[in-house]
């Protein structure tokens, strides 16, 4: 049987009140929400990852406020996934010898992080989904949400899993399992930034009109066990400056955990310009500065991964609703970018679209648009939490580090004390596909090899994301056009997919390495860690990341 013959089989189907697509925290908050507030209400959960918490990554120090209001006893509750409050907040602006540590009485108030918690957000979800589940909420891991299904006036219906056992060459492998429809009177896009889904949803129904282009940032993250005199319980370290250079945004953050545990990360803006940037190794080389390296001397890295951040905020969040589902948490764009927070948004957002559905639902209603999700998020939390700081990440674009963000803390200081903004709202400009220069422009950046003790490569790192697909199965990384990597972006940018990939997917290969000639372009799709950074920043928008088969990809403990 060939796979159209195969396709032509019908997929099985089930029927509910919601489908719900992402076990993140949207997702499950929307899910326990629904279950709430109505016991009756049908509602089922589709997880890509093999497991709830496998593809989530974040930070995390966590604002609570999203918890407290999702599930009032969650602090009493002995199986509470969060346990470490910060205890110190710390920042630097760093120099490539030095660091400058900025006074804290100088921080907008929202910056503070007294009273969040610092822990693993991963843990977080797997929590949330045996609450839901003790409601009644179905969840499915290891099924990867391949396609939205539409009834025949154009609202969406629900969504169909992937098909299984597809093999490399495009036949039908002795594996194969036809995916499974699960149709909903409303469809809740909970994927996460970038969601491939949500793609298709924001330009079917143009969510993205009138507002500004959602602008991107790569997050890299390992943890670590350091030695005991240098652990301390709750300490928060940000810092902004070197590796990076002053037109160049990001920064990094320090979280002490857990016992003898620190979360090391470091976020790119993905407006960067240079073509040879590589944010793994501007990551790798953050760590080896004086102030920084001492900290994991003599430890043990337990783990990596990477993540696309959704940075756009206030004025790039689409249009959540269209004919038969919403848009939730950062697959909308909920992440408070100066705060580096956003799942008590994303639980925000889960639980105004549940609390807003059950009504409609009780009333009878299916498959139309219910408005009022997009008509009251910005006079809710969500919108408190997000307008106050919608400058400073065009600020931080437009005049660079240190300026950008000093007129970023002004903006800040005014609109907590006022209400008010001299800048009125940004706009953030070009998409981040757009903002690199030509290779004939820039000076090429030269990495340091790593060391393989505080600095790493990327293929050992991957290692550790216990990142995993099947082989024999088609690359879910699609060229529209085949010739545009080795024929235009190697000329022009060097080919840059080679460089802000974290996780080593996307290689120039020559006949002859030294004299470079007859250049292939490889896909080594089963090393994909699913950050979405190629479909964000690829200059020829040329690739599109889809979903593989499900249950593949990383597997992280607790990240």
């Amino acid at each position: 049987m060939d796979l159209d013959q195969a396709r032509a089989e019908p997929r099985e189907s089930m029927d509910y009140d919601v489908v719900i697509v992402g076990a993140g925290p949207a997702g499950l908050a929307a899910a326990i929400r629904l279950k709430q507030l109505d016991e009756n209400v049908s509602v089922v959960v589709v997880e890509k990852g093999a497991e709830v918490g496998a593809h989530i990554l974040s930070g995390a120090v966590i604002d609570p406020s999203g918890l407290d209001a999702l599930l009032p006893d969650w602090r009493q509750d002995e199986a509470r996934p969060l346990t470490t409050e910060v205890s110190e907040d710390i920042f630097y602006f760093l120099t490539e010898p030095n660091g400058l540590r900025l006074p804290n009485v100088g921080m907008p108030k929202l910056m503070n992080n007294h009273g969040n918690f610092v822990g693993s957000l991963g843990l977080v979800t797997k929590y949330l989904a045996g609450r839901a589940e003790a409601l009644g909420v179905e969840i499915y891991p290891g099924f990867a949400a391949a396609e939205l299904l539409f009834n025949e006036d154009g609202s969406v219906a629900g969504i169909a899993t992937g098909d299984m056992g597809i093999a490399k060459d495009g036949t039908v492998s002795e594996r194969f399992t036809r995916g499974m429809e699960l149709r909903g009177r409303y469809t809740l896009l909970g994927e996460g930034a970038r969601g491939s889904l949500s793609k298709i949803a924001i330009r079917k129904f143009g969510l993205d009109a009138g507002r500004e282009p959602q602008k991107y940032g790569i997050g890299l993250k390992e943890i670590w066990q350091v030695k005991p005199e240098k652990f301390v319980k709750g300490r928060v370290q940000h810092s902004f400056g070197w590796p990076l250079d002053s037109r160049t945004g990001g920064g990094s953050f320090l979280y002490h955990f857990d016992d003898n545990l620190v979360t090391v990360g470091f976020v790119v803006h993905l407006n960067y310009e240079n073509p040879t940037l590589s944010p793994f190794d501007e990551f790798q080389r953050f760590k080896t500065h004086p102030l920084i390296r001492d900290l994991f001397e003599g430890g043990k890295r337990l783990s990596y991964g990477s993540r696309a951040i959704t940075e756009g905020g206030w004025q790039s969040v689409p249009k959540l609703t269209f004919p038969g589902g919403a848009l939730i948490g950062c697959a909308a764009g909920f992440v408070n970018v100066p705060r580096i927070k956003g799942s008590h948004n994303a639980i925000a957002s889960g639980m105004l679209a549940a609390e807003k559905l059950v009504p409609v639902l009780a009333a009878g209603r299916s498959h139309d648009e219910v408005v009022e999700i997009e008509n009251e998020w910005r006079d809710g939390p969500i919108g408190a939490d997000l307008k106050p700081v919608r400058n400073v990440k065009p600020l931080w674009s437009k005049y660079g580090t240190l300026l950008g963000i000093g007129l970023g803390g002004i903006d800040m200081w005014l609109n907590q004390l006022f209400g008010w903004s001299p800048f009125g709202t940004l706009k953030h400009g070009k998409p981040d596909h757009a903002t690199l220069k030509l290779l004939s422009e820039v000076k090429p950046i030269v990495y340091p090899k790593p060391d393989g003790k505080i600095s790493f490569d990327k293929l050992s790192s991957v290692f550790l994301s216990s990142t995993n697909h099947e082989e024999d199965q088609p690359a879910h990384l699609k060229l529209t056009d085949p010739s545009i990597p080795i024929e235009k972006n190697l000329p022009l940018y060097g080919e840059p997919a080679r460089l802000y990939c974290p996780a080593g997917v996307y290689e120039v290969v020559y006949k002859d390495a030294e004299a470079k000639t007859e250049p292939r372009f490889v896909i080594n799709a089963q090393n994909c860690v699913h950050c979405k950074t190629c479909d964000i920043k690829d200059p020829a928008q040329n690739i599109t990341w889809t979903v593989p088969e499900g249950g593949g990809g990383p597997g992280y403990a607790n990240m």
